[in-house]
């Protein structure tokens, strides 16, 4: 079990050589170069770039074996925290849509009504800030981008998203007000408001629930206060 800081990437693809989570697991653990596929030792799943958290890596051939079917067959629980904008009108939610390539931007993924796979989101309202609020969000299933696909398409992006939640102005559109709480909330937080705080699966070898928390970062927690103080104080043009 390890807990990723944001701006590693885990493990070699395009334009990234080196320098990735997965060069340091070889140099901790040499012994994991033939686990799992190439040039991905001992990885089970991933996570994207600017997102922190946890994740698990299997240090031998049986256990991420193991480990990957029960991904499969759903019984690895991964609970996420996420800043969105906006403020969902429900407590709870959950968002059901296909997942695949964007037909009008390819580097990015997109639902979708023909192909993609199928893709589940759960989520609950944990606390409501100043135009924005702080999700619990749960994974039925482990699709590219699927958190931050599944919140924009509701329309509430994860805040600091530059795929899928505006880039520049787009993310600092609203009143005088609004525009500079998020420009505040995105100096505190320069990346995608997404940590993975939570993990729970059974041991590949004994079947002993295995539960690991993470608290969120530094980074996070400075935006959270950023949109606690004006949620507090009710300050003018600050939706709620």
């Amino acid at each position: 079990m390890l807990d990723k800081p944001a701006g590693l990437v885990v493990h070699p693809g395009a334009g990234v050589a080196t320098g990735t989570l997965a060069h340091a697991l070889l140099h901790h653990a040499p012994g994991i170069a033939g686990v799992g596929g190439a040039g991905r030792p001992g990885i089970v799943h991933r996570l994207d770039k600017e997102t922190s958290g946890l994740m698990v890596v299997a240090k031998t051939t049986a256990a991420h074996r193991a480990l990957v079917e029960m991904l499969r067959a759903r019984t690895v629980r991964r609970r996420y925290l996420a800043i969105v904008w906006g403020q969902p009108r429900a407590a709870a939610g959950t968002v059901e849509g296909a997942i695949g390539r964007d037909p009008r931007r390819r580097q990015r993924m997109a639902v979708v009504t023909r192909g993609g796979k199928p893709a589940r989101t759960r989520w609950r309202v944990r606390e409501r800030l100043a135009g924005a609020a702080l999700l619990e969000v749960a994974l039925d299933t482990g699709r590219t981008h699927q958190i931050r696909v599944h919140l924009a398409h509701v329309g509430h992006p994860v805040a600091g998203d530059p795929l899928y939640g505006g880039r520049g102005r787009a993310q600092l559109s609203g009143t005088a007000g609004e525009r500079s709480l998020r420009a505040a909330v995105l100096e505190a937080l320069p990346r995608q408001a997404l940590h993975a705080a939570g993990l729970e699966f059974p041991h590949p070898v004994t079947g002993a629930t295995m539960r690991f928390t993470s608290p969120p970062p530094a980074d996070f927690e400075r935006a959270l206060e950023t949109l606690r103080a004006p949620a507090a104080g009710g300050a003018a043009g600050v939706p709620k």
